[in-house]
């Protein structure tokens, strides 16, 4: 039977704890209209007029938590009016954008798979390239003021199409028109259960015959049969969430039996975008310590941790990975090992992966090791 790792001893947790911030981090599935500042969206919001619940930067972020923490994904996904309505100038998504680069960067990530809907930001008469045009200023912006202060980080750009709408042709053929701008990806993003990745065949067909790679949102508003059509129909390079993927593993006397789709995704080595944070306040997971990202890592899937939508979460890359320290007992192994995986299933081309691991990720695991030998 396999289990989670014992939590480490005390000293040694605090010791690997005060070590997260510094580590160089991987980030594949951060939200770009989750991950605002509360004073950004105080300020943007009183420039167009849009009513919010309150106008006090810390009360208004713990607003977003405590109502994003409801258990349900529909209620969750209702939070993001408030974001959305205040990205919809080309000024706005430019500062939003620069402004998840330097927050980011500040968290020590290097690579990060920044994804949003275009489609969500028309309401004042861009058009969806318009958006995209905007977005990746403020990228550009963002990592041009990172490097001035000595340090590196490189965005890709994910563009999500919603489940619920009727655009996902529309906004692949952007995603294809902007690949060599930045864009790396394409994803379905919104509520789950109703709407299937089925509903947009045709499209992830398109970017599969242009060879541009796909990650959807499945098991975590709903269950299997979510992951297999982001497998099979959707022809997914990775699962966005998948925590849902621990019902189609069973346990006996005899140990952990998987069943066909968990033998699927664990024999092609198709990795998962897990959020621990996030997973606990959409009811997929009960607690960090019991998420199944420990329980799917130990078992030989390939696993990644993210962040998801940080405002809604009221969190970072470091404070999920401090989490799954502390009350999962992870090892600085497991941390390097969750980075190693997510460079290597980055969606930018191999020799730049190659060298996110063996230049930057592998000697700071190291240096940390002999720093805490020394110690």
């Amino acid at each position: 039977m396999t289990t989670p790792a014992a939590p480490a001893a005390d000293d040694s947790a605090a010791q690997l704890v005060a070590l997260v911030p510094g580590l160089p981090k991987i980030l594949l599935h951060d939200h770009l209209d989750g991950g605002l500042r509360p004073a950004t969206i105080v300020e943007l919001a009183a420039e167009i007029g849009h009513e919010l619940p309150t106008t006090d930067p810390e009360a208004l972020g713990r607003w977003f938590v405590e109502s994003a923490d409801s258990g349900s994904l529909e209620r969750y996904l209702e939070t993001f009016e408030h974001t959305v309505a205040v990205m919809q100038t080309a000024d706005a998504l430019r500062r939003v954008a620069r402004e998840a680069v330097l927050d980011l960067a500040a968290d020590g990530v290097v690579y990060v798979e920044s994804r949003y809907a275009p489609e969500q930001h028309l309401r004042a008469g861009l058009t969806l390239d318009e958006v995209v045009d905007a977005v990746q200023a403020g990228f550009a912006e963002g990592v041009a003021e990172v490097a001035a202060q000595g340090r590196t980080i490189r965005v890709g750009t994910l563009l999500s199409a919603m489940r619920q709408a009727d655009r996902a042709q529309e906004v692949a053929a952007v995603a294809l028109a902007h690949r060599d701008d930045g864009v790396v990806g394409f994803d379905i993003a919104g509520p789950e259960e109703g709407f299937p990745p089925s509903r947009h065949a045709a499209a992830f067909q398109a970017l599969a015959d242009a060879h541009l790679p796909t990650t959807v949102h499945a098991g975590e508003g709903s269950g299997l049969a979510s992951i297999g059509e982001a497998l099979h129909v959707a022809q997914a390079c990775r699962i966005g969430h998948g925590a849902r993927l621990v019902d189609d593993v069973t346990t006996d006397d005899l140990g952990d039996r998987l069943g066909p789709l968990a033998h699927w995704v664990r024999d092609r080595r198709v990795p998962l975008e897990l959020c621990p944070s996030s997973n606990l306040q959409t009811g997929a997971a009960a607690s960090i310590a019991e998420h199944p990202v420990t329980r799917l890592k130990r078992l030989g899937f390939k696993v990644t941790v993210n962040t998801d939508n940080r405002l809604q979460s009221g969190t970072t890359l470091s404070r999920e990975l401090t989490l799954l320290v502390q009350e999962a007992g992870w090892t600085l192994d497991d941390l390097q090992d969750v980075a190693v995986t997510a460079a290597a299933y980055a969606f930018v081309h191999h020799d730049d992966r190659d060298h996110l691991i063996d230049t930057v990720i592998r000697p700071a695991y190291a240096a940390a090791r002999g720093g805490r030998h020394r110690a």
